[in-house]
């Protein structure tokens, strides 16, 4: 493989090496300083992969909450990192169609599903439920969907066993690395970092080596996305935004054919109801 190969490294938190609890996963909860230490971990592990397969440059994207919980200074000095609030295109800010591949690491379940750790979609518990033109969308399809839109396909996706098993669901043949096994939505069987990161290592660099036989993820435009809120109140403050549109009380609905607006509003949508539900806690 040339050395001009680029990984692109999307990072959340629920999914990572030894986490379980929500204070881990919001600044100044108990044990968050470290949880972003050990999401750094199982970032290292996928980078380290990356480069023993032949990677010439990666870059990571903190794509968590305040998206700031990445050690830079414990990152590998190969790579470079994407910090900090105000990226337009969240999760997957800095994925452009030069990428050879991306990573999920960190990734967790969608709302709802059984024995997902700390399941949701996009908000903790504003959102019920996404729809990505009529089916029911996780994290994981929304920017695997956003890669495929770039012509960049998913090689790893590292988490708990539940975003796993959707990964595949979605994405079909890809790298998978459990890292643990949920028993409820707070509660999980853990691997320690040491064997966590060596999976993810080796599951990373034989993704890379599986590149040939690896497809984007391609969903046909127009792109509509449906957001089944918990909320009226939430509904109705997003319909305000041009061209979303109340699809019923508690639901709106946004259709385009450039899939970084999608992206984007979602963006939005996460700032207006997280102030329509009035600070009340990242997961109720």
């Amino acid at each position: 493989m040339g050395g001009a190969m680029k990984i692109y490294l999307s990072v959340d938190m629920e999914g990572v090496t030894g986490l379980t609890d929500p204070e881990e996963m919001v600044q100044g909860g108990r044990g968050y300083e470290r949880g972003c230490e050990l999401m750094t971990g199982d970032a290292n592990a996928a980078i380290d992969g990356a480069f023993a397969a032949g990677a010439g440059a990666v870059v990571v994207n903190d794509a968590h909450g305040s998206t700031k919980n990445l050690r830079i200074d414990l990152l590998d000095p190969r790579a470079t990192l994407i910090r900090g609030p105000g990226k337009p295109y969240r999760m997957g800010h800095g994925l452009t169609a030069d990428f050879a591949a991306a990573f999920f690491i960190g990734y967790h379940a969608r709302a709802g599903v059984a024995h997902g750790v700390l399941n949701h979609t996009w908000m903790g518990k504003e959102i019920h439920n996404l729809y990505l033109n009529g089916e029911i969308c996780g994290e994981t399809r929304l920017v695997a969907g956003f890669a495929g839109s770039l012509g960049v396909p998913v090689a790893l996706v590292t988490g708990d066993e539940a975003a796993c098993e959707e990964a595949r669901e979605v994405l079909g043949d890809v790298e998978t690395v459990a890292v643990k096994k949920g028993i409820d939505r707070f509660s999980a069987e853990l691997l320690p970092p040491e064997a966590a990161h060596r999976r993810i290592r080796e599951a990373a660099a034989r993704a890379l080596g599986r590149l040939g036989e690896l497809r984007p993820y391609v969903v046909p435009p127009p792109y509509t996305l449906g957001v089944e809120w918990n909320s009226t109140a939430i509904a109705a403050a997003c319909a305000i935004v041009p061209g979303v549109r109340r699809a019923g009380p508690r639901h709106t609905e946004f259709t385009t054919d450039d899939y970084h607006e999608i992206m984007a509003l979602l963006g939005i949508f996460s700032m207006i109801g997280g102030g329509v539900a009035c600070g009340s806690g990242i997961y109720g």
